[in-house]
């Protein structure tokens, strides 16, 4: 699939972030990520092709301040500790390593921010689309990153939701671009010729 929105444009260097693959969206249960094992097999081809990845974490706040704590009323069975082993990455074929470690859909932030500099672009995958992977876009774009989606190294919570949340983003071009891992690789080899 060739890129959706892709302009051509100049960035600077490209980072690999891989939102949440944790063992919560991957098990049965209320937040399972249906396509969750086909996008990790993507992001692992990634990973195998030369992209290093930053690896993040959404671990609750057992404080559950102002609105979190209505969230985890709806979903009590993920009011979980922070060590529970239902928050580990499950991201067979890829070393995790050190991992960013957020109770926020977002990941982008500080630490973010000071890892990848205006001008560079930040590529996502990982889960859900229609959450962390849509949360994280937006703030990385206010923050004047470039912003890549790689469509298939991503899941939602259902096709549906995956497919609205890509055309959502595809609103916000060339601040960001969808396009899947096939396209992303031919593009990256290009540029480094």
């Amino acid at each position: 699939m060739p890129d959706r929105n892709h302009t051509d444009r100049a960035v600077g260097q490209q980072h690999l972030v891989v939102i949440d693959m944790q063992r919560a969206f991957r098990q049965q249960g209320d937040w399972h990520v249906p396509r969750y094992d086909e996008a990790v097999g993507v992001i692992a081809r990634l990973v195998r092709g030369g992209f290093d990845p930053i690896i993040t974490r959404f671990v609750p706040d057992p404080t559950e301040s102002g609105s979190w704590s209505a969230y985890y009323d709806r979903w009590q069975s993920m009011r979980l500790d922070p060590s529970d082993p239902v928050w580990d990455v499950e991201l067979p074929g890829v070393e995790t390593g050190r991992t960013l470690d957020l109770p926020t859909f977002t990941k982008w932030g500080a630490e973010l921010a000071g890892r990848i500099p205006a001008g560079d672009e930040i590529i996502l995958t990982g889960v859900a689309t229609d959450c962390c992977i849509l949360a994280t876009a937006l703030g990385a774009v206010d923050a004047g990153r470039y912003v890549t989606v790689v469509a298939d190294a991503c899941a939602g919570q259902s096709d549906q939701a995956h497919e609205s949340t890509l055309a959502l983003l595809e609103l916000l071009s060339p601040m960001v671009t969808v396009t899947d891992s096939a396209e992303l690789v031919s593009r990256t080899q290009a540029a480094a010729v």
